[in-house]
């Protein structure tokens, strides 16, 4: 027997209007909830999320390992260039990466509120040519 049916990435900003609007656009998702100091999201695929009000929030430090209690998202992605476009386009920032393992298959980012994301190229289900 299951548990949980679902489950929703719940995020903390001071403004989660303009956070669900991001989300919205960058997931092509639909608003599902909304209440006083709460909006939630669907995308297509069944991914939920929330954006709740808190008028003291402060963006996360990542990559400083001080501030370590924070969600991360990852994102998968057939474009690269095309959806960091598309985020710098909805206000997101792209985060300095030194490290970055392989040839850019994968870039960091922070939504408008600073939490951070990063975007994967999805794994490609062709069979290889050779």
């Amino acid at each position: 027997m299951t548990l949980v049916n679902a489950g929703v990435v719940v995020l903390d900003c001071a403004e989660p209007e303009t956070l669900a609007e991001f989300y919205k656009e960058l997931l092509g998702a639909q608003e599902t909830d909304i209440a006083a100091n709460r909006i939630e999201i669907a995308a297509a695929d069944g991914f939920r999320m929330a954006f709740r009000r808190d008028v003291n929030a402060t963006p996360p430090s990542w990559p400083r390992p001080e501030n370590s209690l924070q969600a991360h998202l990852d994102f998968l992605v057939d474009d690269l260039d095309e959806v960091e476009r598309a985020i710098i386009g909805l206000g997101g920032r792209p985060l300095e990466t030194k490290d970055a393992p392989g040839p850019l298959e994968e870039r960091g980012f922070s939504d408008p509120a600073g939490h951070s994301f990063t975007l994967r190229r999805a794994t490609s289900t062709a069979p290889k040519q050779n």
